[in-house]
């Protein structure tokens, strides 16, 4: 039991080390404007990249049919997403499109 409580506390300051180093870094270093502009493009890439195999794969294989519920609700968010720009009416909009699919089902 001690050792478990010891790897949390170990993880624990790790995780808190490194984020406090980046606060440290960037407190006294002013990034490149190039490395600014780059960086700008990191969440939408991993949200992509974390977003699209969920919704357009199934058991390996791409879904790309009316019947993949997920694809059809990822639709319907994105569309109020660009309409609206309102982050958590396209997240309730996407849940609701999903669990109304699945519910009709």
């Amino acid at each position: 039991m001690a050792a478990l409580w010891l790897t949390i506390l170990i993880a624990g300051l790790l995780t808190f080390l490194t984020r406090l180093s980046f606060i440290a870094l960037f407190g006294h270093w002013q990034l490149p404007d190039w490395l600014r502009r780059a960086l700008r493009f990191v969440p939408p890439a991993v949200l992509s990249a974390i977003i699209f195999p969920e919704v357009l794969m199934r058991d390996g294989s791409l879904a790309v049919q009316a019947n993949n519920f997920r694809l059809v609700a990822a639709l319907v968010a994105a569309l109020v997403a660009w309409r609206t720009r309102n982050m958590l009416l396209t997240i309730g909009s996407g849940m609701a499109v999903l669990y109304l699919l699945q519910w009709l089902r």
